[in-house]
């Protein structure tokens, strides 16, 4: 899987895919990640990106010009290789909830996808049209660019892909897993008082494990 960021901000992303396991997977040359700064596809001498938006308001919208000139050149590289498909997807938090399962649809399908990362108010709605990009929310809120979805998405797409973790059962969707976990000590006593680990989980006896860890999904 090769991801591609279109960005005002490239120098985001180096601290996070410099870390565990997704600078693991970089490594071993499962994924590539390339950031491409936006502001070079300009042709405007002060290198802007934004205007004011039609039909009044705060804010400035990204302009349509700069995104398409960077996201044809990622196309006209990807061009040269062979059985290449790529997915263009914009952040919108009106779009389609990005899961689980989206991801693991996204690392079986694509070979290259091409995040788009907005600021401001957003990005001139022409290019999802003339790109027929995907938009994805990964909630219910606003943030105030679309590097932290684009993050987040890398991350999860790439646990689906095989070798990237240690072991297949890393995955918790793939087993029962629960949100309430437990390791060493025991017991552990803080301000005089004791706290446990459940009697289920020492007990060895697989079949309760699970039927607990079910009930705390």
């Amino acid at each position: 899987m090769r991801y591609h960021v279109v960005t005002i901000f490239p120098n985001m992303f180096e601290s996070y895919f410099a870390e565990s396991i997704i600078s693991r997977a970089i490594e071993n040359k499962i994924i590539e990640i390339h950031t491409y700064a936006l502001r070079e596809y300009t042709v405007d001498k002060h290198r802007r990106v934004d205007g004011k938006p039609y039909g009044g308001g705060p804010g400035m919208v990204m302009w349509v010009d700069p995104i398409l000139r960077c996201v044809q050149k990622i196309q006209k590289k990807l061009a040269r290789r062979k059985n290449v498909k790529v997915l263009i997807v914009m952040f919108n938090p009106g779009g389609d909830m990005f899961t689980n399962t989206l991801a693991k649809s996204t690392a079986m399908k694509y070979t290259d996808i091409i995040f788009i990362c907005g600021r401001y108010e957003g990005i001139d709605a022409r290019v999802k049209k003339i790109l027929k990009a995907k938009e994805w929310s990964i909630g219910e809120y606003v943030l105030t660019g679309g590097e932290l979805p684009a993050m987040v998405c890398i991350d999860a797409i790439t646990r689906q892909i095989k070798g990237t973790l240690h072991a297949s059962d890393s995955l918790e969707e793939s087993r029962i897993a629960s949100h309430e976990i437990y390791a060493r000590p025991e017991v552990y006593e803080y301000n005089g008082k004791k706290y446990r680990v459940p009697k289920v989980l020492l007990s060895g006896n697989h079949k309760e494990i699970d039927a607990w860890r079910a009930k705390r999904n």
